[in-house]
């Protein structure tokens, strides 16, 4: 996007804003596209399905993200969801859905996951979004594994503490969260076999995917952060 241009704004985001929020012509209006920034604009014709809006000025470059990456188990409608909002808020900036043994959905909606990394970033004043990989197999990420890149491996049968261990994990980096039913043996072994790999526990009690999935990225961000 650049000053001064015209964007016509995708139908759910049109209904949205004219016919929910009810902006007519003029109304001021922030957007962002995960590219350029945030700008200011104002309504300027199209329709309730097709909304014109005219670029004013930029108000916030791209933010700068880290290069962590969330490689997580796809998990049941509403569990996944839930994680990838929460991979936007806490500036994720690769989610990876793994296929493993025992991962109980095989099928994604990307289209709905992006919808709800929008949605975050969107509550959150975020300029930036994870990008969404095509889900992989397991094998796969680990035979294509780039050495360079920690992999922080949440192990259910245990590891080192994690806070200990990301003080040595700077970017780039990932996070490995198993499926609902947890990681098989050969598996745990295939994972621990790989040099990048840090076992980690992410403490005493079991946690829900979903929530290690939160627990460990959250954790990171307080430990290493984006500086």
């Amino acid at each position: 996007m650049s000053e001064g241009a015209h964007v016509t704004l995708p139908a759910p985001a049109s209904h949205y804003l004219g016919g929910v929020m009810r902006l007519g012509e003029g109304d001021a209006v922030k957007l962002f596209d995960d590219s350029t920034g945030e700008w200011l604009g104002r309504v300027e014709g199209g329709t309730r399905k097709a909304l014109g809006v005219r670029l004013v000025e930029q108000l916030r470059p791209r933010e700068a993200v880290a290069d962590l990456w969330l490689c997580v188990a796809p998990l049941k409608r509403g569990r996944i969801d839930w994680v990838a909002e929460k991979a936007c808020e806490l500036g994720v900036a690769r989610l990876v859905p793994v296929l493993t043994a025992r991962t109980v959905v095989d099928k994604l909606n990307l289209d709905r996951l992006r919808a709800h990394m929008v949605e975050a970033a969107e509550q959150c004043g975020r300029t930036a979004l994870p990008e969404l990989a095509e889900p992989v197999s397991l094998t796969a990420l680990l035979n294509g594994w780039n050495p360079a890149r920690t992999l922080i491996f949440a192990d259910e049968e245990g590891g080192a503490p994690l806070a200990a261990t990301l003080r040595d994990c700077p970017a780039p980096a990932a996070i490995l969260i198993g499926p609902e039913g947890g990681f098989t043996d050969a598996e745990r072994a295939a994972i621990r076999a790989l040099n990048a790999a840090r076992p980690v526990s992410l403490g005493p009690r079991i946690l829900r995917a979903d929530t290690a999935a939160a627990v460990a990225v959250g954790v990171w961000q307080a430990v290493v952060g984006e500086s």
